[in-house]
């Protein structure tokens, strides 16, 4: 499972022209799952993400989580963080999850966040998104459960 987590002032998700999610301060988080995720693999995220420290604490350190702060997750999928473009130009998606199975584990992480207190909006699942975010630092964090990077 891969996270790209970004710290945002704001962050919104648009279907058709309506807005299907929206968060003020917090972190917009692109996720995407592969073929080979499995509990391990949901479990890691789901601690991993909200108790990433940061945000600012009082001294203007990095070391306050998104827990700590009271701020608000969006969560989108996106299969293409699995797209592997390093034999070609048009990249692979082989090593994404067919539809069923990455909706499935997407639907527990978000479930997952929201049970250890975090407020979550989403995306709508393999719809045509625009996401459209203030990024805050910019604090940008790539996260891979098999820890690849």
């Amino acid at each position: 499972m891969r996270c790209v987590v970004q710290r945002v002032t704001l962050s919104s998700v648009t279907v058709n022209g309506e807005v299907a999610g929206a968060i003020g301060p917090g972190l917009m988080v692109l996720i995407g799952i592969s073929v080979d995720d499995t509990e391990t693999d949901l479990k890691y995220m789901a601690d991993k993400v909200p108790n990433l420290r940061i945000f600012d604490d009082e001294n203007g350190v990095m070391n306050r989580s998104v827990l700590d702060v009271g701020g608000s997750i969006l969560a989108v999928s996106q299969f293409t963080l699995y797209g592997d473009a390093r034999g070609g130009r048009r990249p692979s998606y082989i090593r994404a999850a067919r539809p069923e199975a990455a909706n499935a584990l997407y639907l527990r992480l978000v479930d997952a966040w929201r049970s250890k207190g975090v407020h979550v909006e989403t995306g709508v699942f393999r719809a045509e998104m625009k996401v459209a975010l203030v990024n805050d630092g910019p604090v940008t964090i790539l996260l891979d459960s098999e820890k690849a990077f």
